[in-house]
C-alpha cells in the first residue's frame, strides 16, 4: 500500500487539475453561447440566400454561368477539411480526421488529382503523421477574422473553379446540433446544385422587379453563396469544438472529482492503519515491561 505522502500528493495533483478542467469548462461555456449566436444568425440568412437564388434563377439563363457548371469528367477535386488548432475537444478532431481517411479511400479513384487544404493544427498533424501529402495548409485561418478568411477561400475557389482548375470542391466540417451533439457533415461547394423543383409544385407567381437585372443579381449572388457556405462551415465548427471541450472538460471535472474520494478513501484506510499498526507495538511493548 502506497504512504501517506504519496496518497497526499496525488490527491493535491488531481485536485489542481480538477480547478484546471472546471476553469476551461466555464470559458468553453462562455466561447459556446457567442458562437451559437452566431451560428443560429446565419443559419436563417443562408437558407435565404438560397430561396433568392432558386428564385431568380427561374428567371435567368442559368446554363452559362461558369459557377454552375457540371464537368463531364471529374479529373480535379479540392477537400477543404476544418479541424481546431487546440485539443482537449473529446473526440472533436478524431471524427473529422477519420472521416477524411474515409473520403480519400471512397474516390481515390475518381479523380486524377485531389488536393488537400487544411484548416487546424490537429487535422495537419494527423494527416502527417500517416504521410497523406497536404498541397495547402491555412496556419492563421482562426486568427484572421472569420468573414476575411471565408471571402479569401471562397475567391480563389471560384476563380480556380471557373478557369477549370477544379472541377469538384468539398469541404468536411462539424455541423453543431448542441453542446453533447456534433454531426461531421460533407458538403459539395463548386459545382452549385441548384434545388431541384418539384414539378407537382406550385409554382411562384409573384413577379418581383429587380435593380439592377435579375441577371446581374444572379451573378452577384452566386459568389457570395460559396462565400456564406465556407463561413457558415467554419463558425459550425467553431460553435462544435467549443461544446466538445465544454463536456468533455465536465467529464474531467467529474473524474477528477470522484478519484478524489477514492485516493481520499484511500488515504483514510491507510492513516487508520498506520495507527492501528503504532497502538499494537505501544501495547506489546507494555505487555513484555
Amino acid at each position: 500500500m502506497a504512504n501517506l505522502k504519496d496518497i497526499r500528493k496525488r490527491i493535491i495533483s488531481v485536485a489542481n487539475t480538477q480547478k484546471i478542467t472546471k476553469a476551461m469548462k466555464m470559458v468553453s461555456a462562455a466561447k459556446l453561447r457567442r458562437a451559437k449566436d452566431e451560428v443560429l444568425a446565419t443559419r436563417p440568412y443562408a437558407a435565404k440566400l438560397v430561396e433568392v437564388i432558386e428564385h431568380l434563377a427561374e428567371r435567368v439563363d442559368t446554363e452559362s454561368h461558369p459557377l454552375l457548371r457540371e464537368p463531364e469528367k471529374c479529373k480535379r477535386g479540392l477537400l477543404l477539411v476544418i479541424t481546431s488548432d487546440r485539443g482537449l475537444c473529446g473526440g472533436y478532431n478524431s471524427n473529422v480526421n477519420k472521416a477524411v481517411l474515409r473520403f480519400l479511400e471512397e474516390r481515390a479513384g475518381k479523380y486524377e488529382t485531389l488536393e488537400l487544404t487544411v484548416v487546424g493544427r490537429k487535422g495537419r498533424e494527423f494527416l502527417r503523421h500517416r504521410k497523406i501529402d497536404i498541397d495547402t495548409f491555412e496556419e492563421r485561418a482562426w486568427k484572421e477574422p472569420n468573414v476575411l478568411f471565408s471571402q479569401r477561400i471562397a475567391k480563389d475557389l471560384c476563380e480556380r473553379f471557373a478557369d477549370g482548375g477544379l472541377d469538384e470542391v468539398f469541404v468536411l466540417y462539424t455541423r453543431f446540433k448542441s453542446a453533447i451533439a456534433q454531426e461531421v457533415v460533407l458538403d459539395r461547394v463548386l459545382p452549385l446544385r441548384l434545388p431541384e423543383r418539384d414539378e407537382q409544385e406550385v409554382p411562384n407567381l409573384v413577379e418581383y422587379l429587380y435593380e439592377p437585372s435579375a441577371s446581374l443579381l444572379f451573378d452577384e449572388l452566386l459568389p457570395k453563396s460559396v462565400v456564406i457556405h465556407v463561413q457558415r462551415a467554419m463558425l459550425e465548427s467553431l460553435a462544435s469544438e467549443y461544446g466538445a471541450r465544454m463536456t468533455a472538460m465536465d467529464s474531467a471535472t467529474t473524474n477528477a472529482g470522484e478519484m478524489i474520494e477514492s485516493l481520499t478513501l484511500q488515504y483514510n484506510r491507510a492513516r487508520q492503519a498506520a495507527i492501528t499498526k503504532e497502538l499494537i507495538e505501544i501495547i506489546s511493548g507494555a505487555d513484555a515491561l
